[in-house]
């Protein structure tokens, strides 16, 4: 089952420690065992892994699921009593250095809410019992506790507000609906199938938005008009020049937007040229 333990982050503050050294990594991952067998027991019968690293939303919604992915991988090279549930702890290392894998990306920095990854891993049956009960429970009731709260706060260097247990699918949710409420909800279909079902091809055809397909290989291709091939299409009744260039202005600044939100959650794009005479569709699939 994949989560993330979600802080949000009070007053502005930016936290001053990027990933935990081991001791403060591995009680901070005790610590949310506890919590996730207080609200389903069965969670400890599974290993527990945890980046002790924080993220921003978008690097743990990536195709492929990245960041749980590299816990997976991790968790079956650790060494240890296989027999028995484990809590493993990713963080930096004894000198603060953080591996590659858990470095998150400066450009997404500063965000209110930063996510830690972790995996609950083993036998398949009590994998999925758990992992369904925390799909219809945790949103409503996965406060961490307040002994949980205070040690990562305490750890990262900044006030937490809130610290809380959510599913992949919840923080996907919650992503749909901030983007809904700061005038994305076009794109986040393109950003879920490539999450859900990457092997799929999905488009953004709604003018006045921009035109862009996700080739289900993890790559965007979006249209780049030429003004006279953008007026065609955008803005054919519009006579004023003045009007005109600044509508193309904002479009252009658009296709920046939605490009750099489809970046930070790891998707490649390109942009393709569209010649006012070709189809812009078929520009996009060549």
């Amino acid at each position: 089952m994949l989560g993330v333990m979600a802080l949000e982050i009070s007053g502005g503050d930016v936290p001053t420690v990027a990933a935990l050294p081991p001791s403060r990594a591995s009680a901070l991952a005790e610590r949310l065992g506890q919590d996730l067998a207080r609200l389903v027991p069965q969670a400890a019968q599974l290993d527990l892994s945890l980046a002790a690293a924080h993220f921003d939303p978008a690097e743990a919604l990536r195709p492929g699921w990245p960041l749980h992915q590299r816990l997976q991988e991790l968790r079956q090279r650790a060494p240890g009593d296989r027999t028995e549930a484990r809590i493993i702890a990713f963080g930096a290392d004894e000198e603060g250095e953080v591996p590659l894998p858990f470095r998150a990306d400066t450009a997404l920095a500063g965000g209110a809410l930063r996510v830690l990854p972790f995996v609950l891993s083993g036998p398949a049956e009590v994998v999925k019992a758990v992992g369904d009960t925390f799909e219809d429970i945790l949103l409503e009731t996965g406060m961490a506790g307040a002994d949980t709260a205070l040690l990562a706060q305490q750890a990262f260097g900044a006030r937490v507000e809130h610290a809380r247990y959510l599913t992949a699918h919840d923080l996907a949710a919650m992503m749909a609906m901030q983007y809904r409420n700061s005038g994305l909800e076009a794109l986040w279909p393109i950003i879920e199938t490539a999450l859900v079902a990457p092997g799929e091809a999905a488009w953004l055809d709604a003018p006045p938005e921009p035109l862009l397909r996700y080739d289900g290989a993890g790559q965007a291709f979006i249209a780049l008009f030429e003004p006279a091939a953008w007026r065609a299409r955008y803005a054919p009744e519009l006579g004023d020049e003045d009007r005109l260039d600044r509508a193309y202005q904002y479009f252009q600044t658009r296709q920046q937007q939605l490009a750099a939100v489809l970046q930070a959650h790891g998707i490649e794009i390109t942009f393709a040229h569209c010649p006012g005479s070709a189809d812009p569709r078929q520009a996009l699939v060549d």
